[in-house]
């Protein structure tokens, strides 16, 4: 019977295998032969340099970090970091609260709208939904009663 590690190490090497094309970029034997020959232009690897990278890790570190500046009171300084989170970790509905928490303190109240919607997007059944939702309800009156 196959133990955790020999099927963790064969679905490894499948996924490898599937995915190794793609990432390694694939040239076909005539530009191999040919210098001069059109490199394989897949639109996947030449924007692979563009795209942020997904990094769990950072993300988690980041709002830990963005956190502690919160309680310092740089206001800015968190706001670079929960906005680093999201692009580390995109679709983790946590650090858009935390960016429209320091947006809002800092008097931005669109981009604070936009963050707090974007949580609620990306986590629906939020615990504090109702919360979130009054507060961007809040900012929304506040905006347009600027506007007046």
């Amino acid at each position: 019977m196959p133990n955790r590690r020999s099927i963790f190490l064969a679905v490894s090497l499948a996924a490898f295998a599937c995915f190794a094309p793609a990432i390694l970029g694939s040239q076909s034997s005539s530009s191999k032969d040919n210098p001069k020959a059109k490199p394989n232009t897949d639109t996947a690897t030449q924007n692979a340099a563009d795209q942020p990278m997904w990094d769990p890790l950072r993300a988690e570190k980041d709002l830990e970090v963005g956190q502690y500046y919160m309680k310092k009171g740089d206001v800015d300084a968190a706001i670079d970091r929960f906005q680093d989170a999201t692009t580390a970790k995109p679709g983790y509905a946590i650090p858009f609260r935390f960016l429209g928490e320091a947006q809002e303190k800092k008097g931005l109240k669109k981009q604070a709208i936009k963050s707090y919607q974007r949580y609620l997007d990306l986590y629906p059944h939020a615990e504090d939904g109702d919360k979130v939702s009054k507060k961007i309800e809040k900012l929304y009156k506040e905006v347009e009663k600027e506007k007046k």
